[in-house]
């Protein structure tokens, strides 16, 4: 039986049959793999928690007919760890990872970008980013951008995304797909001030340094932005958001 070995991060995990799970991960090689992990359910199981959500773990593959079977596992970081101490930190992972899941689509085919982006966001989010901690908030958010950005739907944060007239402009509109000029404005657009499209923009550019003295009064309207966006570009919400608590955008990790 023909093997393979890649490393992953863990996106989710669901029963089958008595003692087995399905792994659904995002690889570096081969993008978004199933596998079976058999055994993996009984106390005795040689890989414990190595194939649990947020794990980024090395590991061989056996070529099924339908879905393939994981035969090794070495864990590389246990992010599952830190994050299921904390409960917002885990929140926030848990949109990242169903994110994720939802922008890459198509099993077998690489999706390297959005590999690095998952496991660069997962490293900020529980040991900080190249320039210190950051808000869980700010994190989720720099890597939905991103992540949504590289699937190619970047939203328009200096021009009007339906006339293209140079900003600045104050209202933002997820339906439009950014910001939009006064003439353009659809009903129900948000204001946006200004201090927020700078902050989106450096999130988007992941310029850390730009963000060290953004206010908690910014990253909610910045965050309550980015959600509205995504959903509207995935087309329904994601299931994690609805477990957010918004109501602590200044907390950084510890």
């Amino acid at each position: 039986m023909p093997t393979y070995r890649d490393e992953a991060v863990v996106l989710r995990t669901h029963k089958l049959g008595e003692a087995d799970r399905i792994i659904t991960l995002l690889s570096r090689g081969h993008g978004k793999i199933r596998a079976v992990a058999k055994g993996v359910r009984r106390t005795s199981s040689k890989f414990g928690a190595r194939l649990e959500p947020f794990t980024h773990v090395d590991l061989q593959f056996a070529t099924g007919r339908t879905l393939d079977v994981i035969t090794q596992a070495v864990t590389l970081h246990p992010y599952s760890e830190p994050l299921g101490r904390d409960y917002e930190r885990y929140t926030t992972g848990q949109v990242m990872i169903e994110t994720a899941d939802r922008l890459v689509t198509e099993e077998g085919l690489p999706a390297l970008r959005q590999f690095q982006l998952l496991l660069g966001g997962l490293q900020a989010l529980t040991a900080g980013t190249n320039d210190g901690p950051r808000p869980p908030a700010m994190v989720m958010d720099a890597y939905l951008l991103r992540a949504i950005s590289s699937a190619g739907y970047a939203p328009n944060l200096v021009d009007c995304a339906r006339c293209g007239a140079s900003g600045p402009h104050e209202a933002f509109s997820p339906v439009m797909g950014g910001l939009v000029c006064r003439s353009c404005r659809p009903p129900g657009s948000a204001h946006i001030e200004p201090a927020t499209i700078a902050y989106l923009v450096a999130l988007v550019g992941g310029d850390w340094v730009a963000t060290r003295e953004v206010g908690p009064t910014t990253v909610r309207q910045g965050s309550g932005l980015v959600a509205a966006f995504l959903s509207w570009q995935l087309e329904r919400g994601l299931r994690s958001l609805r477990h957010l608590d918004r109501s602590r955008p200044d907390s950084v990790p510890g």
